[in-house]
């Protein structure tokens, strides 16, 4: 029988998307071991393009950007093992074990990347729609490209109405689609979206009719057919942070995990960088608070004997 390996490295970080392929390449160029975790479920691998990363005028794919971070990070480097992380333990001398599929991972330090998975609409093949762009999550990313255009917003339960708000600057024409369901909102945010002049549409979907590789029309229960050039869904997100709050690191209400200066968790040599952190959800911020991060973690550490 086969024993699992194991792997010393002084830094671990859990998760490769934005946040911590970035923290990788960085501990890698302050000459410290670091293994990377990569559970291969990064939301940025679902964006068709995006035209707000600064560097990239022409936009640039979800998965072209992290093809680019893998490579930058292996460059100097780090070592990328995939695999799910399933426990992490921090010992009395605040050393780290992380159990992951078919390893263990020894560490000095850990930052924790997981990001979050978006709450999906009930729609039938609502993945390939949102890999192709038909069905969108971020309106920050992509409002831009929908100026002008009819727009339509899938919100239910405890939905985020801020993003029909900010929908609204870009459109005059935006729908809200409850699917049938009931908002687990207040009176008051319902009066706001109505005062914005933002319909409300409470009837449920019979069926999605398609056309060109696209969502042509949208047959209501009611029998009446609406049209929408682009479609946002607020779902809202469920954080990936298991892996610190079973350890004790404090988290708001939504399981983001609140940290303070640097990016530390409220657990010693524990860090936390990108959409598993509280606050706003971009590629750019994930990418510093990394930088931020890994700065720290290096000098939490004695620093590696000098070259030559």
């Amino acid at each position: 029988m086969r024993t699992a390996p194991t792997f010393r490295p002084d830094m671990l970080v859990i998760g490769a998307g934005p946040a911590g392929l970035t923290a990788a390449t960085y501990l890698a160029r302050f000459r410290r071991r670091v293994c990377v975790v990569d559970g291969g479920a990064s939301r940025a691998a679902w964006i068709p393009v995006s035209h707000n990363l600064v560097g990239f005028p022409d936009g640039i794919s979800g998965t072209d950007l992290l093809g680019r971070l893998r490579e930058q990070a292996r460059k100097y480097g780090a070592k990328i093992v995939e695999g799910e992380a399933q426990r992490l333990e921090r010992h009395a001398d605040g050393r780290f074990t992380a159990t992951i599929t078919g390893a263990t991972v020894h560490a000095q330090r850990v930052l924790l990347a997981t990001g979050g998975l978006d709450v999906e609409p009930d729609l039938p093949g609502i993945r390939d729609a949102v890999r192709r762009g038909l069905v969108r999550y971020c309106p920050i990313c992509d409002a831009y490209e929908a100026a002008g255009r009819k727009v339509a917003l899938i919100a239910y339960g405890k939905c985020r109405l801020q993003e029909a708000l900010l929908l609204r600057a870009y459109t005059a024409d935006l729908t809200v689609l409850t699917l049938g369901r009931a908002m687990d909102i207040s009176d008051a945010e319902r009066d706001r979206v109505r005062e914005a002049d933002i319909r409300i549409l409470d009837d449920p979907v019979r069926a999605l009719a398609s056309e060109g590789g696209g969502i042509a029309a949208w047959h209501m229960e009611s029998g009446a057919t609406h049209h929408f050039d682009a479609i946002y869904s607020a779902l809202g997100t469920r954080i990936r942070s298991e892996l610190a709050t079973a350890l004790g690191a404090e988290a708001d209400e939504d399981g983001a995990l609140i940290v303070r200066d640097h990016q530390r968790t409220s657990v010693g040599g524990l860090y936390a960088a990108g959409d598993v952190v509280r606050g706003l959800s971009q590629v750019s911020v994930a990418a510093g608070q990394a930088a931020v991060a890994a700065t720290h973690m290096n000098a939490s550490l004695p620093f590696p004997r000098p070259l030559g």
